[in-house]
């Protein structure tokens, strides 16, 4: 296990979430872990033995928290905790989005400020190492007690109950799948139930999965832009690095000076940088590196947000260094949804922009001289029309999506807890928006390809023209209309995959 992320050595980074959750990295305890593992479960068992009531050891949960369990009935407490906590619903949520919640709670538990034994924490480890998935479903959390449901539906599996899915395909009974892979079922003891299901994981890790996604999209919004000017015969003088400095912005600074470089040395922008009766480009053209910056300023709080929650130890009540066990409300997910919310918005904004360039270059009146919809025969064909509808649809989901999830509150659990975050509503709906931004993106360079093409004998700079290039190797030039969609999704692959940005910096170098 020399490739495994080790887990209790330090904080976790968006990259090791990544690994786990989508490549199937395998992890391992530090041994620092386990020692702290030991240390504090020796403390849980000595209050355990104590006969006064704790929280989570000797009581109830919720509003049930002042009634004392005798010790006869606590591992039945625990097992039913779970049991009753996994009550999920809807559709099934994506394996990467399971396995990275099961990595980060791992990470909680290694810190020894949970309680857990050391075998429990080594059978989690084992579950994700064995690439059994537990069956979550959409609906189940309101982001405070931590991300209860899905939580609870995880720890069913590793008590040998409920449904998991396995790297082959197959759904199966998770006593099955456990016994398949050679792994037994876990009795819960005292505290342990609870420390398995309390915590922001399953928002926490959707919040690393979409920044990591976030900062190529952000990239490959720089190159459309870019397609977009060339293609619009828009000028890069607005990207200037002496304007950016007036206004002290990194991301603005990033994003001029990626379309710079992008754009350095195309023929197109200097057929027209004289003789030019334009004075100024349209908002979406001249704007770009202002709200693509933001989105990166955006992206960078959120980074910030993340790398706080990924060094955080969340359960309630916590066993403190000094042997303290006490109730708090750090499961409260407040700092993660409000950036999943901010970062809806960032992401709705700048889709918004790549649709109103796309729309520019098929209206043959704000073109400057490209055919209406960029057809082949004007009339016979339709060329790019329904792409842009296609778009048009996606941001106005986007624009929904939007709406703050973080600013609504349903009490529950007969008004103890009162007031929530909805974190996990706001991760699932910055999922999708995402898929949104990445698809509105990839019709932008779709029809920026078409639109360059049109520009021959004229040629763009370096990097559009190996953005250029890599498109052309999976979809054809312009010419009587054909299915669109395929051709559509050909380029969505380019830039989900990071191949569009990859084809450009090996052009021109690294963008920022």
């Amino acid at each position: 296990m020399n490739d495994a992320i080790v887990v209790g050595s330090g904080p976790l980074t968006i990259k090791d979430v990544v690994a786990v959750a989508r490549n199937g990295t395998r992890v391992k305890l530090a041994a620092g872990a386990v020692a702290a593992l030991e240390t504090a479960r020796a403390r849980i068992d000595e209050l355990a033995a104590s006969g006064q009531p704790v929280y989570g050891v000797s009581t109830g949960f919720g509003a049930l928290a002042t009634t004392y369990i005798e010790p006869s009935m606590r591992h039945q407490l625990q097992r039913s905790l779970v049991r009753s906590h996994a009550a999920g619903s809807g559709a099934v949520v994506e394996v990467e989005v399971v396995r990275a919640m099961m990595l980060l709670r791992l990470a909680t538990l290694a810190t020894g400020r949970t309680g857990v034994r050391l075998s429990t924490a080594e059978a989690y480890a084992a579950l994700i190492n064995a690439g059994i998935t537990p069956v979550v479903f959409e609906y189940g959390s309101l982001g405070c007690s931590g991300d209860l449901a899905p939580l609870a539906h995880c720890a069913l599996a590793l008590m040998g109950e409920g449904v998991v899915d396995l790297p082959d395909g197959r759904r199966l009974c998770a006593a099955e799948a456990l016994a398949e892979a050679g792994l037994a079922p876990v009795e819960l003891q005292e505290k342990e139930g609870l420390a398995l299901i309390n915590g922001t994981d399953g928002m926490l890790g959707m919040l690393a999965l979409a920044l990591a996604d976030l900062r190529g999209l952000a990239k490959a919004a720089d190159v459309s832009a870019a397609m977009s000017v060339e293609a619009l015969l828009g000028t890069d003088r607005v990207f200037a690095a002496e304007l950016s400095a007036l206004r002290s912005h990194p991301g603005q600074a990033a994003s001029a000076r990626n379309l710079t470089r992008v754009l350095a040395g195309s023929a197109i922008v200097a057929s027209h940088a004289e003789g030019d009766v334009r004075v100024q480009d349209a908002y979406s053209l001249r704007c770009a590196p202002q709200v693509a910056g933001a989105v990166r300023d955006t992206i960078a709080h959120a980074e910030a947000v993340a790398a706080r929650e990924l060094a955080s130890a969340i359960d309630n009540p916590v066993v403190l260094p000094d042997g303290r066990v006490e109730s708090n409300g750090n499961f409260h997910g407040a700092p993660v949804a409000y950036v999943l919310d901010f970062l809806a918005i960032a992401a709705a904004d700048l889709a918004s922009m790549s649709e109103r360039r796309t729309d520019r270059m098929l209206d043959a009146a704000r073109s400057h001289g490209l055919p209406p919809f960029l057809a082949d025969d004007p009339g016979v064909d339709s060329g790019h029309m329904i792409a842009q509808y296609t778009q048009a649809g996606i941001v106005s989901e986007m624009k929904r999506l939007a709406m703050p999830a973080s600013v609504d509150s349903i009490p529950s659990s007969a008004m103890q807890e009162d007031h929530v975050s909805m974190g996990w509503g706001a991760a699932r709906k910055l999922r999708r928006s995402v898929d949104g931004l990445s698809r509105v993106l990839a019709i932008e360079v779709l029809t920026a390809a078409r639109a360059l093409d049109l520009r021959a004998p004229l040629a763009p700079g370096a990097g559009a023209s190996a953005a250029l290039a890599l498109v052309r190797e999976h979809v054809d030039g312009p010419g009587a209309d054909r299915f669109l969609a395929p051709e559509i999704e050909a380029v969505h692959g380019l830039v989900v995959s990071g191949a569009l940005v990859s084809a450009v910096e090996a052009a021109i170098g690294g963008l920022e």
